[in-house]
This record gives structure tokens, sequence and C-alpha cells, in this order.
């Protein structure tokens, strides 16, 4: 395993792009339900350990905003691997504007409040509610691990897979969240569809409101 890890710091990946793409799936998999847990968690606390609350707007433990920043940071910090500083300095300039620029446009364009950071615990250095230092911090360390953990065991699978069965799997897995995405984020809004979270509520799951 040393010796794969030391390969994957010093040798650029060979896929072919049906392969790097499925690897792509898996990332946004993963980093989605990830940033579900770290939500769950995080809000646990933050509510004095009373409650757990559903985040995000999807039947599936997920939420895109990881996800998204997932592919950015691989794409503005894998080649540059080998310096761990770097990977943490992007990440964490990048993930504080993809996480204002999103905070900003859900409450201005969409009227949704998803996080308040003037509302939290540890939210010193916030900008607006919408960023904070925590939370960028927290973010760069993600990071890390996706691009020291998470990805290396996605090339480790897709080496070690049959590359058919390797595409049947990610591509499988990665369409199964994005319809559960698409239908409560578009066909909810265009058809008048009942969205995860009324369906959740309805079932007793508690979400969490910021005015």
């Amino acid at each position: 395993m040393k010796k794969y890890f030391k390969n994957y710091l010093n040798k650029n990946p060979k896929f072919d792009k049906s392969t790097m793409l499925g690897i792509y799936c898996l990332v946004i998999v993963v980093s989605g339900i990830f940033g579900w847990l770290y939500e769950v968690i995080f809000y646990y606390f933050n509510s004095g350990m009373k409650s757990f609350y559903w985040r995000g707007s999807n039947f599936l433990p997920w939420i895109n905003i990881y996800a998204i920043g997932a592919i950015l940071i691989i794409f503005l910090t894998f080649k540059k691997r080998k310096n761990p500083l770097f990977v943490f300095s992007i990440s964490v300039i990048t993930t504080g504007i993809l996480e204002y620029i999103g905070g900003w446009i859900l409450e201005n364009l969409m009227n949704v409040k998803c996080w308040d950071y003037t509302q939290e615990i540890l939210s010193f250095g916030n900008i607006n509610g919408y960023v904070c230092l925590r939370s960028v911090l927290i973010f760069g360390i993600f990071s890390l691990m996706l691009i020291y953990l998470v990805l290396p065991i996605c090339f480790y699978m897709a080496k070690r897979m049959k590359k058919k069965h390797f595409i049947i799997f990610s591509y499988t897995i990665c369409t199964i969240f994005l319809i559960d995405e698409i239908y409560n984020l578009i066909f909810t809004r265009l058809f008048s569809l009942p969205r995860a979270s009324y369906i959740y509520q309805k079932l007793g799951f508690k979400y969490l409101y910021f005015k």
C-alpha cells in the first residue's frame, strides 16, 4: 500500500475517459454523502445535542455543494498533490468562495437560507453568515482527505476491478443520486410534485430552517 501511494503521488494516472468519468462519479457520491454526515453531526452539536436534523433537500443522504466543491478541488490541486500545503491553501480559498456564492444565490435568488453562521457555534470570522473561518478550515482538512485518501482509493478500485464492472457500478450509483437531485431541484418545481423535505417532515423527520 505504501508503494501504491508513492506511485499515486509521483505518477499521473493512465485511465481512459470512461474510467476517469467513473472515478469522478464515485467522488461525487462519496463527497456528497460525507458532507451530509458532517452536517448532521455538526448541527446535532449545534443544537446542544438535543436533536438530529435531516440536511439537504433530497431523499438520499447527499448534499450537492460538497460534490461540486470536491470536483473543483481535484481540478485545481491534483497536479500539485505532492504539496499538501498548496492543496490545503487552495482548498480553503476555493471552498470559501464557493460557499459564499452558493449562500448568496440561495438567499437572494431562491429565497432559501440553508445555513447561517451568525446562528451557529464557532462562527468567528463569519462574513454575512455565508462563510466563516471554522468552515473553510474544516473544508481544507476535508480536501486533504479527498486528495490523499478518497481519490487514491477510487484509483485503486478502478485498477483492481474489471473496467466493465467498475463503469457499471460507478455510473449507476452516481445516476441514482443525480436523479434524486434533479427530481427535487427541477421536477418538483415544474410539475408541483412533493419534495423530499415535505415527505420526510410528514414522516416526522426534523429539518433546520434559518430566517
